[in-house]
């Protein structure tokens, strides 16, 4: 019976593969953006063995590619500079036709609930002129692509998905108000369409987000094995890579932008390592070049008291340091304390473009960074500290530097004078007549007082190890 049973399900596949069309993921569809000036993958299924014919209508160019005999097939399109909206048919004896597709700039944004955080905000918890935002929110030239929540503990081909949708009060609403506030200010800056692939879960951890492969190094974590009866859930290890990450590698972006943190924040020590493993997997997957990585440094806000966010934000400063063709937005100055989702997305967003800006699309005079340490130099009872991206010097407004801290050998700190000689910063206490160690706003919440001239804040950031 089980040998009938057997039979007769292979002859149903086998009918179902010889009447398919092509079958495409749900992020190649009508009204995409396709990253401009490239060579596009794109791919999908077909009957084993079957060849494909795709048509773009920018220059009238064909290309055939086989399926293999798991159906698969993948063929890379050359795109012009941004205009449209073309179409691209696909044939494989029956016609699929995409309709209103743009060529400009497409960013990958993901993370957790800070970039999940929608334009209309969440219950109780506003986006700051959201409304004001939404007013000009139509626009054709910039399309927004929403994947949904979902996990599983193997690879996907495809994800759950809204479709590409134009940017409209409705759209707009919906979406990740720093991914569609970022685009909002590529599109105007560059005159070019700009397409946004979303994909993050609130309160998730990196490790999620990261395939099996990258996670190897990292033997202390536990990757559930396909089909072992584990219980699955949106932090365990691998399963938001496999279902929301995997099904969109490969569309060829510019850059990705990631915005996570908090949910690792009480096991730092690794973080800034897991980060780079997963950069250097995730380029390697899209395969379209060591694209650009930019990440948001996660806010201040009052947690539990138990002061492990500083440890956080410091790995993720480190890892500026070791991730190639990377930037980080610094949020010192606007957090909320009893707020984990900071209102103020808008300037999240900004920070971020200044990446993009001057490190991509040719504005190579425009500020990016805020103050970085750099060294220290202890003269008696004094520590003068200098520092990076601080050509035109420091500032702090009208207000006194209340957040640095000093110890001597005993590994106390003190609350410390600071005063802003130029491009550095002497600090002493007078409760410590030898320092050996400074710290800068090292705490759960705080507000930052330390930027450059540019406005740009500092990180908060330590000078010993302890």
């Amino acid at each position: 019976m089980k040998r009938i049973k057997s039979c007769i399900g292979l002859f149903l596949l086998m009918n179902m593969a010889a009447n398919a069309k092509v079958i495409l993921p749900a992020v190649i569809d009508h009204n995409m953006v396709l990253q401009q000036k490239t060579n596009a993958a794109l791919w999908g299924k077909a009957r084993p063995a079957a060849k494909v014919k795709i048509t773009t209508s920018w220059n009238g160019k064909s290309y055939t590619v086989q399926a293999g005999n798991d159906s698969l097939w993948r063929v890379s399109v050359s795109t012009p500079a941004a205009g449209g909206p073309f179409n691209i048919t696909f044939d494989d004896g029956e016609k699929l036709v995409l309709k209103n597709i743009l060529i400009g700039e497409v960013w990958v944004c993901s993370g957790q609930s800070n970039m999940s955080m929608p334009m209309k905000g969440f219950r109780n918890q506003p986006i700051e002129g959201s409304t004001d935002l939404l007013i000009n929110a139509k626009n054709p030239n910039i399309r927004l692509f929403q994947v949904t929540r979902q996990l599983s503990d193997q690879p996907q081909f495809d994800a759950k998905a809204l479709h590409w949708e134009e940017a409209d009060v409705e759209s707009v609403s919906e979406m990740s108000a720093v991914a569609y506030l970022f685009a909002r200010i590529i599109q105007e800056r560059l005159d070019v369409p700009v397409g946004i692939i979303h994909t993050s879960w609130g309160g998730t951890r990196i490790e999620a987000w990261m395939s099996a492969s990258s996670l190897q190094e990292f033997p202390s974590v536990k990757i559930p094995a396909p089909g072992d009866g584990t219980k699955l859930n949106q932090n365990s290890p691998t399963v938001l890579y496999n279902a929301m990450i995997n099904p969109i590698a490969g569309f060829s972006i510019k850059g990705a932008l990631w915005y996570q943190g908090e949910a690792n924040r009480k096991n730092a020590q690794p973080y800034a390592q897991q980060m780079l493993s997963m950069v250097t997997d995730w380029r390697k997957r899209w395969n379209c070049g060591e694209w650009p990585f930019y990440y948001v440094q996660i806010a201040p806000y009052k947690y539990d008291n138990d002061n492990n966010s500083p440890y956080l934000r410091e790995a993720q400063l480190q890892a500026l340091k070791i991730i190639p063709n990377s930037a980080m937005a610094v949020t010192a100055d606007i957090g909320k304390e009893h707020s984990i989702h900071p209102p103020d997305k808008m300037t999240v967003a900004k920070r971020l473009a200044y990446c993009a800006l001057a490190r991509d699309y040719g504005i190579g005079q425009l500020p990016y960074q805020g103050p970085a340490y750099k060294s220290m130099k202890i003269n008696n009872d004094t520590v003068d500290l200098t520092f990076d991206h601080t050509k035109n010097g420091l500032y702090a407004g009208a207000k006194d530097l209340t957040l640095f801290e000093i110890a001597g050998e005993d590994k106390v700190f003190h609350a410390a004078e600071a005063k802003i000689t130029g491009t550095g910063i002497r600090v002493r206490s007078e409760q410590v007549k030898k320092p050996v160690a400074v710290r800068y706003a090292f705490k759960d919440w705080f507000v930052g007082e330390l930027f450059n001239t540019e406005g740009l804040p500092a990180s908060s950031f330590r000078t010993d190890n302890w």
